[in-house]
């Protein structure tokens, strides 16, 4: 979640009893460490402590930022976040084999998740890298993904098959319900993420502007997906085979016309420079529409806890003894 989640709103989660992430995106060494220690002081962690906290590594980017001057990968490891976690990219199995170098070094043992669009994906990730977590996403997922990857439903039944002993495997893409939560650990699922849902927070660092933008999404034709965001946004970096899913608005409509990449570029430039909102680029999965209001992400996350145990609760009237 770069560019939506921070320091704040990963301990909030956290401290309402879920497992809250941020994404590192570009951030340098000294914002992620910024965001460390804000985590630290919400949840009143001491420094030096491990803090229960992710952060989030896009593969491309760390190609690029760890042979610069400020690589950041190393740095993060040394303020003992409680996990790490790694996708979208071609070499992911190297930073995950540097985690491993560095936690043999000391007592703390950081937990790696990996983001996985097939099963090909998640037999590499729990194999070869030895990943502990297998983060399954899902073709509904908001943000970047797999262009190619099933729906949730399928994907996730096939990694649970093709890896019957272990890794932990959590679901991803379009779940905004305790219901839907639910449903998906009756599958055997060992959890679940949640990006979308926790963008509708007054923790988020989405301006109003896009959170005004979620609020009004719906269900039908909200979302697509596409490489024209990270091409008027100059974050085209993606491996192969991957793209992004954001609300639709005048960024697809002036794709939909036929205009050329220097045209578009120059609109989307025009419009950030007046405030004028119909190109911002919103992140959202298909499940956007499921919510109509911003609220905390401890009510959130208290919601969607209560959600799930009353529809694990409700279906054992199905059970015939």
């Amino acid at each position: 979640m770069a560019f939506a989640s921070d320091g704040v709103l990963s301990s909030a989660v956290t401290g309402a009893g879920g497992f809250g992430f941020f994404g590192a995106g570009f951030l340098s060494t000294n914002d992620i460490r910024a965001n460390i220690s804000t985590a630290r002081k919400k949840l009143d962690i001491k420094d030096g402590e491990p803090v229960p906290i992710g952060i989030g590594f896009i593969g491309w980017i760390l190609e690029i930022t760890e042979q610069s001057d400020d690589p950041r990968l190393l740095n993060t490891l040394a303020e003992k976040p409680a996990a790490i976690w790694f996708a979208f990219g071609t070499n992911l199995g190297k930073y995950i084999a540097q985690v491993h170098e560095y936690d043999s070094k000391r007592d703390h043992k950081t937990i790696v998740f990996v983001m996985v669009n097939s099963v090909e994906d998640a037999l590499k990730a729990a194999n070869e890298w030895k990943a502990d977590v297998l983060v399954v996403q899902g073709i509904e997922a908001g943000g970047h993904g797999g262009s190619e990857a099933p729906p949730l439903l399928t994907l996730l039944q096939a990694a649970i098959d093709a890896t019957p002993s272990g890794p932990l495997i959590i679901a991803a893409g379009g779940i905004s319900t305790g219901a839907q939560i639910a449903a998906l650990l009756t599958m055997g699922a060992s959890g679940v993420v949640l990006g979308t849902r926790f963008l509708f927070t007054e923790e988020s660092i989405y301006t109003s502007a896009q959170k005004k933008a979620l609020v009004e999404a719906d269900l039908i034709g909200s979302t697509v997906r596409t490489l024209a965001f990270d091409e008027v946004g100059r974050t085209n970096g993606w491996p192969p085979k991957h793209d992004g899913r954001a609300l639709v608005n005048d960024i697809i409509k002036d794709v939909e016309v036929g205009l050329d990449l220097e045209t578009r570029l120059k609109k989307f430039d025009e419009s950030a420079s007046v405030g004028d909102t119909s190109r911002l680029i919103v992140w959202a999965g298909t499940g956007v529409g499921l919510t109509k209001n911003i609220s905390s992400a401890a009510n959130v996350v208290h919601q969607l806890e209560t959600g799930t145990v009353e529809a694990l609760q409700s279906q054992r009237s199905l059970i015939v003894i």
